[in-house]
């Protein structure tokens, strides 16, 4: 971004904020220092042969950095940015990975503080009662649920939101196989990552309560 000295102080503040560098105090991105576009070729993951993504098609703020990053919660943290479509894993140093998100539509957000309480590789996926009801096609999932694979709703992995009550939010971060949903408000309410992101999200993350999550609105 490259503001003319001719903008306003409100100018450049707008700017910002369409560029997703929302200059307040919990953080907000900036500089980027590191950049993975390189890394959404095809994965072989425990026996399962992950399609690579045409990175070119997504808009390149969506793909996995290193950006700075100030927030006033520990290394560790994940913060979900529901507006901006972005998940920031924060680092030490005021510096976050930033990996691009598809969101939940209008009506089925949730937001709030959770801990990750487990994670699980190539998770079964079973819909719960409230989508059985909008989608009645579903209920052949509901007892069992979808075995896990390349065409799982929930990729291939998963990271499962607890409230501090140790109760289950019904939350989940989660890979996707539809790459291109990164960016938009399309899913049922949980926060989706493209496969070769959450993989390595999967990787940095220890469950317990200290493995915070923070989902704003």
């Amino acid at each position: 971004m490259n503001p003319r000295f001719s903008l306003t102080i409100a100018g450049l503040i707008a700017a910002f904020a369409l560029a997703g560098c929302s200059p307040s105090e919990e953080g907000a991105s900036g500089t980027t220092s590191q950049i993975f576009t390189s890394e959404y070729g095809t994965v072989t993951d425990t026996g399962y042969s992950i399609p690579a993504v045409p990175i070119s098609k997504i808009d390149k703020r969506f793909h996995r950095q290193i950006v700075s990053y100030g927030s006033k919660e520990k290394p560790g943290t994940i913060v979900v940015d529901t507006p901006n479509r972005f998940l920031y894993f924060i680092l030490p140093a005021k510096k976050a990975v930033r990996y691009g998100i598809g969101v939940g539509k209008a009506g089925f957000a949730w937001e709030g503080e959770a801990y990750i309480a487990w994670k699980q590789q190539w998770p079964k996926w079973t819909p719960p009662q409230e989508m059985i009801q909008r989608k009645p096609e579903l209920a052949r999932y509901g007892e069992d649920g979808m075995k896990p694979g390349l065409q799982n709703p929930l990729g291939a992995r998963a990271l499962y939101l607890f409230n501090q009550k140790g109760e289950d939010t019904l939350f989940r971060l989660h890979g996707t196989p539809e790459w291109s949903s990164i960016g938009t408000a399309a899913s049922s309410g949980c926060i989706r990552l493209m496969n070769q992101d959450i993989i390595d999200l999967y990787e940095r993350v220890r469950p317990g309560k200290s493995a915070k999550v923070v989902v704003k609105q």
